[in-house]
């Protein structure tokens, strides 16, 4: 199930590309343009590894910083044998808007390794981890710049790079540390429902989207692209309010049954067999078939630039969610927007991950344990609105949900740089 081979230009590009055009609808003053133009910081570290073999390795990492006039920096750190300064770059990017968009009170980040997690042990993964955290060493910190799990990396992750920043300080001031990063396990100061955040996030602007426009969820149809943490976490939760799971698909490849799938069931099987490849009882189906699956709803949650021209024309849905970060090619953009088909865009859909790491990195500076349904209700309103801004916006200017999205999130940073200007 890889990713269509259409585009042009680099994710970046295109990231750039679509602020660009924002800035042009609201006609956005020269500060904001210059200063949102380029990362403020980036950080490429070459970092040796001794393996179970006791041979040495080298790996490369990177820390993008975008922009942080709204907050710290904040951001995922992905582990993937594919990661490239281009793609964290745009993932960089893409968190200061989402971040704005939300009204979370953070800037943009986005780090990464250039590994297969899968190639290497456990204890290889936690060296690797370490090494590249004690290397970015005060590029990161609580107040400055804070990690979070992404593609290839978990609460595990967060934990070894949690223990590696604070074994780097004075015993003092270890406990005062824990928000570095987020996403971290509950023992070590995580937050209840940070595991789900993102599925529930797409979950809750889905629902958004329904109230809006009268649709009835009870029954709907819905398939997911990517059945990792994301996918599989709205897929369960989609399913318990009533949707059917026709369909599911990720690197191992795809399987529907127009009945539904047992989504619990399907869940557990990938994990134990490393994908929805098999799972016994739905019929397997190329790639072409599973984009084509008869669905009012179709959730990419898998990695950038999944859905080209190609892949929009066979959809038979009346909603894109975008689990994912990117997932849709320019010319797939349009090819929608050509057909009708509404899309609840990355920044406002899958934003559910950074509020919620918001919400631990809050209870970690004030040594306080928020209850689920406490989480739930704070990220339910976040995402109510980011929705209805979205929405207002793609009104007042006549312009799509991904425009508006960006012309919302970009007047507010750009408000903020009207009223503190810059120094000296």
């Amino acid at each position: 199930m890889g990713a269509t081979s259409e585009h042009p230009i680099s994710f970046y590009q295109v990231a750039n590309a679509q602020v660009q055009e924002a800035f042009d609808i609201f006609e956005a003053d020269e500060l904001t343009r210059v200063v949102l133009g380029a990362p403020k910081s980036q950080v490429v570290v070459n970092f040796p590894v001794r393996m179970r073999d006791e041979s040495y390795r080298l790996f490369t990492g990177y820390r993008v910083q975008h922009n942080n006039v709204r907050g710290p920096y904040k951001g995922g750190v992905r582990f993937a044998p594919d990661v490239t300064l281009d793609e964290v770059k745009a993932l960089a990017a893409l968190m200061t808007y989402k971040c704005s968009l939300i009204d979370v009170p953070f800037g943009g980040a986005k780090g990464g390794v250039t590994v297969d997690p899968k190639a290497h042990s456990r204890h290889e993964l936690e060296r690797i981890t370490r090494r590249f955290t004690h290397e970015l060493g005060s590029n990161i910190g609580p107040d400055y710049d804070i990690p979070a799990p992404d593609m290839g990396t978990d609460a595990q992750t967060m934990v070894w790079m949690m223990d590696t920043y604070m074994n780097g300080l004075g015993a003092n001031h270890k406990n005062a540390v824990r928000g570095v990063v987020t996403g971290k396990s509950l023992l070590a100061g995580g937050s209840v429902g940070r595991d789900k955040a993102t599925g529930q996030g797409v979950v809750f602007a889905i629902e958004e989207w329904a109230d809006d426009t009268n649709f009835d969820l009870a029954g709907a149809r819905f398939h997911v692209q990517g059945f990792g943490n994301v996918g599989s976490h709205l897929a369960r939760l989609l399913a318990r309010s009533g949707g059917i799971c026709v369909g599911a698909a990720d690197a191992s490849g795809a399987v529907a049954d127009p009945n539904g799938l047992d989504v619990d069931a399907l869940t557990r099987w990938a994990a134990g067999n490393g994908g929805v490849r098999g799972f016994d009882g739905a019929e397997s189906v190329t790639r072409d078939e599973f984009f084509g699956l008869e669905s009012e709803i179709f959730i990419p949650a898998a990695k950038e630039f999944q859905v080209g021209a190609h892949e929009a024309a066979l959809l038979k849905v009346k909603l894109v969610a975008e689990g994912a970060n990117g997932p849709t090619s320019p010319e797939g953009d349009a090819v929608l927007r050509e057909r009708g088909i509404v899309v609840l865009p990355d920044i406002l859909a899958n934003a559910g991950g950074v509020v919620v790491s918001y919400f631990e990195w809050v209870q970690n500076r004030r040594s306080e344990s928020w209850s689920l349904p406490e989480v739930d209700r704070r990220l339910k309103e976040k995402i109510r609105a980011g929705y209805r801004l979205v929405r207002n916006t793609a009104q007042e200017f006549g312009v799509h949900n991904r425009q508006a999205a960006f012309v919302a999130s970009a007047r507010r940073l750009e408000a903020c740089y009207r009223e503190r200007g810059i120094f000296p």
